[in-house]
């Protein structure tokens, strides 16, 4: 019987040079860092799954800006939890859990969470920003992926950095307002900021105060 290629390298690497074999290395070590499946560790990359798999074959060589995005996006993620930070993807995961159990109280629990775990470490460790430059998968509700994507980019733009590709959403196709206690929609929208009340979404200011948010 053959012997069965390791899991990190699903292809035999049988005819190829030093460098693709120190580039396919460097890829599968980048998604044991990043501690995701193939597939999702490719959409925190921007990327399909089967595009990474020939990346990671060896059937097509990747530009040199994927390969370095890949490392440092999986290095960044492998510090971050191990900091004990949330990354946009664990974020998105946990939102996703809530809206699963009809607990809209916990997905914005969550959301916020993450929005201040992402302000502690641009404040603190910005060269691992990584960790949130990784795409999230979805939440499963559209109007919920808007709001951690612009929360997102705030805290990116307010600590003078580039916000990530995925943050940059079109506004919502109907106005959500995210209702408060005691607070009538029309109060809501008056106390959301613009630079969310311009994607459709509205929530008080006060509700997005969370002790150790800027």
């Amino acid at each position: 019987m053959a012997p069965t290629a390791p899991l990190d390298r699903p292809y035999p690497a049988q005819n190829q040079d030093t460098d693709t074999r120190t580039l396919i290395d460097g890829l599968n070590q980048a998604l044991r860092d990043s501690g995701l499946t193939q597939s999702d560790f490719a959409t925190a990359l921007g990327t399909s799954a089967s595009r990474l798999s020939t990346y990671r074959n060896g059937k097509t060589t990747p530009a040199a800006t994927f390969y370095l995005r890949a490392r440092r996006i999986g290095h960044c993620l492998r510090e971050a939890y191990s900091l004990g930070w949330m990354s946009s993807i664990r974020t998105a995961d946990a939102i996703a859990e809530a809206l699963d159990d009809d607990d809209n109280t916990w997905a914005l629990k969550m959301v916020l969470q993450g929005r201040d775990h992402l302000h502690a470490l641009l404040s603190e460790r910005d060269d691992l920003a990584g960790a949130w430059e990784a795409a999230p998968p979805s939440t499963g509700a559209t109007q919920w992926d808007v709001l951690l994507a612009t929360l997102a980019g705030h805290e990116f733009e307010a600590a003078g950095l580039r916000a990530p590709a995925w943050t940059q959403c079109a506004p919502l196709a109907s106005p959500w307002v995210i209702e408060s206690a005691r607070t009538d929609a029309e109060t809501v929208r008056e106390q959301t900021p613009a630079w969310l009340s311009q994607l459709g979404v509205f929530i008080r200011a006060h509700d997005l105060a969370t002790q150790g948010a800027g």
